[in-house]
């Protein structure tokens, strides 16, 4: 029984470290993701190396172009873009060519989806083609025109009837099955995105729904896996989602964001945007009661040259109406899927959440727990960059299934890691390229184990 201990022990060390069962490796390097908001777009940059964020450039440029989340003229959205860029650049003193970037959530589609396979090689080990070939079965299905596939999850794979499986690589197998949940997007939507992205000079190297993003960083295994609704409050929309299973199930969208609040503030006050955005800040509150109609401060109104003082309740009485009305929308929604009956709660996250009030008001009118999400990152600690360090979260910790899927796989059987063509940075040392179990070296493989097995048997009996 010793000897059997010492061999297993031996076997297990040789195979893992000629990579055989390591096939969820992280991958280290730098990351650039892209958010585009309907106040301000940001871009981040981020070197990632075990489990580790470190930003080392971030750009924030006002938004032009967009209205309620969606893209309305592309020459503005482009500048806006580009300047952004040019200052994370700057900052992080590199070249960016290569983003990920944030889908938003409106008029996304959910649906579950299933691919079968036959596999295709003589000895019927499965490979990364056969993995390829059976997320492209799973995508042959009627998608109507004016729709497109973001991406395909993949939940489970099944290899003859077992299933439960999340790698099938490397299993014998006659017929390999794909389930998994297929996330579709308005074709405009998306297309207009590409199209701002190409324009101002960058290439695409991933697509994320925002929602997915924002949940890698904002909530824990178990509130993904257990059920948690989160609730991205944005100058233009208000989006709420539902992660369960570790698998985005619901998402909603409410035309209603912080920039209708400060219209409101505008129109009832008379004064100019700007002057009400600096108001809602400064003096802003959610909750009208806990406010005093005795403190004022000065407003500068249109057509009177003398500013007018206006008290903190009021004030708090036009913002209170609009969020109670974007909370109200929301609960609706959430309760024809029973969302509220989740353990996890609700997370909000985003610019308009920021508002002191906001959470508290939350909790009376879905009257479940509420915890406000603030990125930890130095110089992010702002709801506004919750989108921006989860889609690089998001990307850097997808395993070599979704890579393989992608078609990131080189004719050799060597993964490409998603950051390796971010930005062009010569003085950076180039991350290694990650090796997938490849069959055509199977004879060296066996060699090296078994030269390995000899030496510790020859050093075990001297």
């Amino acid at each position: 029984p010793i000897v059997f201990f010492f061999f297993f022990r031996m076997f297990t060390q040789a195979i893992m470290s000629n990579g055989g069962f390591n096939k969820t490796m992280k991958n280290s390097g730098i990351y650039v993701s892209l958010d585009i908001g309907t106040t301000s777009i940001k871009v981040v940059v981020a070197e990632y190396v075990k489990d580790q964020m470190n930003i080392i450039g971030v750009g924030n440029e006002i938004s032009k172009g967009l209205s309620r989340g969606v893209i309305v003229d592309i020459d503005e959205t482009v500048e806006s873009i580009r300047s952004a860029v040019s200052q994370a650049e700057r900052k992080a003193n590199i070249q960016i060519s290569n983003v990920i970037v944030g889908i938003p959530s409106n008029q996304i589609s959910i649906e579950p989806c299933h691919g079968m396979y036959a596999v295709a090689s003589e000895n019927k080990e499965i490979t990364d083609k056969d993995v390829q070939n059976v997320f492209a079965a799973a995508k042959v299905r009627s998608v109507p025109p004016e729709r497109e596939i973001i991406s395909v999850i993949p939940e489970e794979f099944i290899v003859d009837g077992f299933d439960g499986i999340r790698d099938p690589r490397g299993m014998i197998g006659v017929r390999l099955e794909l389930y998994a949940s297929m996330i579709t997007g308005q074709k405009t939507i998306i297309h207009n995105i590409k199209r701002c992205v190409e324009k101002a000079g960058l290439q695409i190297e991933d697509m994320v729904v925002q929602p997915l993003a924002i949940s890698s960083v904002a909530m824990n295994k178990g509130e993904r896996d257990f059920g948690t609704i989160l609730i991205d409050m944005g100058g233009g929309q208000t989006s709420a989602s539902v992660m369960h299973d570790d698998q985005l199930k619901f998402a909603f969208v409410d035309p209603e964001g912080g920039d209708l609040v400060t219209k409101d503030i505008s129109i009832i006050l008379n004064t100019t945007l700007e002057n009400a955005e600096r108001v809602k800040r400064e003096y802003g509150y959610a909750i009208s009661e806990d406010t005093s109609d005795e403190e004022f401060f000065p407003v500068e109104t249109i057509g009177k040259e003398e500013p007018v003082k206006v008290d903190e309740r009021y004030l708090s009485e036009i913002i209170e109406a609009r969020f109670v009305q974007i909370f109200e929308n929301i609960k609706r929604a959430l309760d024809k899927v029973e969302a509220r009956d989740l353990p996890g709660g609700i997370i909000l996250t985003g610019g308009a959440a920021a508002l002191p009030g906001v959470v508290d008001l939350a909790k009376e009118i879905f009257e479940i727990n509420v915890k406000l999400y603030i990125p930890e990152q130095m110089g992010m600690r702002n709801p506004i960059y919750a989108t921006s360090i989860g889609l690089i979260k998001y990307v850097a910790g997808l395993d070599d299934i979704y890579r393989v899927a992608k078609g990131k796989v080189q004719a050799t059987g060597k993964v490409i890691p998603l950051q390796s063509k971010t930005v062009k940075q010569p003085a950076v040392i180039e991350e290694p390229v990650y090796e997938t179990e490849t069959y055509a070296d199977e004879e060296n493989y066996e060699e090296s184990l078994v030269g390995k097995l000899k030496r510790w048997f020859n050093n075990l009996f001297e």
